[in-house]
């Protein structure tokens, strides 16, 4: 049988990239999202690669939804080897004072609590079949706090927090725990931090080339496909301009 993969956040950036890189090497996939139509779409893309795909539709931040999703999926989905909490947003760029606590929330509840949520639904089967792999996706911001990143970088830490403390917690149960922390990615992520503002969002990687969806895809299932005996337990990605959170190197 194919090995089983979930993604989370699958209907756009990361997380479709991701979905499909594992489903072209044969693994059946489990795909989250909120958007219904990005997700049937992807399954039927998936499907025509000859794998077996469940589609499910909630959104992270709401705990019985996730719940009710994961926590009775059929027999033949219950075995997944690799999680991969990716769903997560950045809103805003603004100081602490100036900055919408609304925003602040729907990162935490995405970021942290959905990340959480997930990973207690789907644990229970990995930890009583003794095997699993958790993927964290993190951020550079994970890492370092910059200027107006506040409720962001306070997200992000908090995933890598959590990682670490997975990790730990879940070695005596030989499940693997990787954090994967990318820097500036052309994704739809620049595009919903300034709130659909496209212009905006275009300058960010303005004078430099960024990393891409795929580059990410391939990094995740390098850390998913490596022996038994090794786990990659942290990894911060960043391309060639960039340096961390703060410094790149803008041609022009």
């Amino acid at each position: 049988m194919n090995p089983i993969i979930l993604i989370t956040g699958a209907t756009s950036g990361f997380g479709e990239a991701i979905a499909r890189k594992f489903a072209a090497s044969h693994w059946n996939c489990i795909i989250t999202g909120r958007r219904k139509e990005r997700l049937d779409s992807l399954a039927a893309e998936l499907r025509q690669l000859g794998v077996q795909v469940l589609p499910l539709v909630f959104d992270v931040q709401d705990r019985d939804a996730v719940f009710s999703a994961l926590g009775d999926l059929p027999a033949e989905w219950k075995n997944v080897e690799v999680l991969v909490n990716n769903a997560g947003l950045a809103l805003g760029r603004d100081t602490f004072d100036g900055a919408d606590i609304d925003d602040w929330e729907q990162m935490i509840d995405t970021n942290v609590k959905g990340l959480i949520y997930v990973s207690k639904a789907i644990l229970p089967a990995m930890v009583k079949d003794r095997r699993g792999h958790v993927i964290n996706m993190g951020s550079v911001a994970a890492k370092e706090v910059y200027q107006n990143g506040n409720g962001y970088c306070a997200s992000k830490f908090a995933v890598d927090a959590l990682s670490r403390s997975m990790r730990i917690d879940l070695l005596p149960h030989r499940i693997k725990v990787t954090a994967i922390h990318p820097g500036a990615a052309d994704t739809e992520f620049s595009v919903v931090r300034y709130k659909g503002d496209d212009s905006k969002a275009r300058q960010t990687y303005v004078g430099f080339t960024p990393l891409y969806a795929g580059d990410i895809a391939d990094i995740v299932y390098y850390t998913a496909t490596l022996p038994p005996n090794v786990c990659i337990n942290d990894l911060v990605v960043t391309c060639l301009a960039q340096a961390d959170a703060v410094y790149f190197h803008k041609e022009g």
